[in-house]
């Protein structure tokens, strides 16, 4: 059964409505949390800013702390209300959408880390080698934003839509890693700056299939449907199939 935006706030129990309210709020509160510090995890990067960097790695400890915060409270309305059907599907995908976010968190300050490392070396730190990090950086936080849209609306399209970008991202981060080799064998000094560089994006990369996980763990939450470890357009066609 499809699970509509309304679905959790017709319980007789307030208190179960509100339990349910508060757990998709406070899921989207770190999802907005852990897409910012991507965001200036690859400024600080960018701009040598090492006191930046640091001030991400300090907040990571507030994401690791909401995740507890979180999966403690879902583990106290599934003891307590026992939720049955999507109520259930919508517990058990905010767990599994915060051990994401985390990880995302934990990406984050694995930039931070590089960009501290890199904050001594003003070299071509304005230069164009910076432009393929600070484009992947965009594409994937906006998967991330895209995905807890699409937790926020009950949208399983999209979902499907966020699952779609991943591809891009991948093919952007090929590019940008060929790119990057290119400029260390063109001029052997880059290759430290290149080196860490090559680092971020893989993390960013990274950021971008925890995205494609969050939109897998809505589309199981709105439809019922493990679409995990399934071709794209298997999934494509299983959800055009589910809405006829």
């Amino acid at each position: 059964m499809e699970m509509a935006k309304e679905t959790y706030s017709r319980h007789i129990s307030q208190k179960f409505n509100e339990e349910l309210s508060e757990l998709k709020n406070q899921l989207l509160e770190m999802g907005g949390l852990v897409e910012k510090q991507i965001g200036e995890a690859v400024e600080a990067l960018i701009h040598a800013n090492g006191d930046q960097a640091q001030q991400v790695r300090d907040r990571d400890r507030d994401v690791d702390e909401m995740e507890i915060r979180i999966d403690e409270e879902a583990i106290q309305v599934i003891a307590l209300r026992q939720p049955a059907a999507s109520d259930l599907r919508l517990v058990m995908s905010v767990v599994k959408m915060v051990a994401d976010l985390e990880r995302i968190g934990d990406e984050a300050k694995k930039i931070a880390r590089l960009a501290i490392e890199m904050a001594d070396d003003m070299e071509d730190h304005s230069g164009r080698r910076y432009v393929e990090v600070r484009n992947i950086s965009q594409h994937v936080r906006a998967m991330v934003r895209d995905a807890l849209d699409a937790f926020a609306r009950f949208d399983a399209d999209a979902a499907l839509t966020v699952m779609k970008e991943d591809e891009s991202v991948d093919e952007e981060y090929k590019s940008a890693a060929r790119a990057l080799v290119t400029h260390m064998m063109e001029d052997p000094r880059s290759i430290g700056s290149c080196l860490n560089q090559m680092w971020t994006l893989r993390a960013l990369e990274r950021v971008g299939d925890h995205a494609d996980n969050l939109a897998e763990h809505v589309i199981y939450m709105v439809r019922g449907m493990d679409v995990r470890h399934r071709p794209l357009a298997e999934t494509e066609k299983q959800l055009d199939a589910g809405s006829d």
